[in-house]
């Protein structure tokens, strides 16, 4: 009875192609970015969940979301900062796992480098967009006069 032997994925063996890419430079970024993966999944199950709980266990739940509900938390510096940390830390942690993935399976360094641009100039939009959402949101909508918040005054 022979025993075959598999060989290790890209050991270099004949049935398997030779591995191309680079070692890397030697610095500690994918270090401090898989430590960041860690943490800031840690930190956004904490900021998910009590965003989930105050939306919907606290009042009267998702019949209550409406255009005043988001008016009167975002009228608080408190909840626009949670909503930021939250809007950032998805954006920065969802990204630097897709930046892993294209890692992982982009064979051909242009296709790399053009996925991950992509991916970056992606990123970089929905986070200046929502950032700015957050903190230019006006509750109180100069002209409107439906759907306004309990603390606006009436035009």
């Amino acid at each position: 009875m022979s025993s075959n032997v598999i060989d290790a994925p890209r050991s270099n063996s004949a049935e398997s192609p030779k591995y191309k890419r680079s070692k890397g430079s030697g610095s500690s970024f994918e270090m401090f970015a898989w430590l960041f993966m860690r943490l800031s999944g840690v930190v956004l199950i904490v900021l998910i969940f009590g965003h989930l709980f105050v939306n919907l266990m606290l009042g009267d739940g998702i019949h209550a979301i409406d255009f005043g509900f988001v008016a009167g938390k975002w009228s608080n510096p408190f909840w626009q900062f949670w909503d930021l940390a939250m809007l950032w830390l998805a954006m920065l942690h969802g990204t630097n796992g897709v930046r892993t993935i294209i890692n992982d399976y982009a064979e051909r360094s242009g296709t790399r480098i053009t996925l991950k641009t992509v991916l970056f100039v992606a990123s970089a939009v929905i986070i200046v967009l929502g950032t700015l959402v957050i903190f230019t949101f006006d509750p109180c909508p100069a002209g409107a006069v439906v759907d306004l918040p309990s603390f606006c005054p009436v035009p």
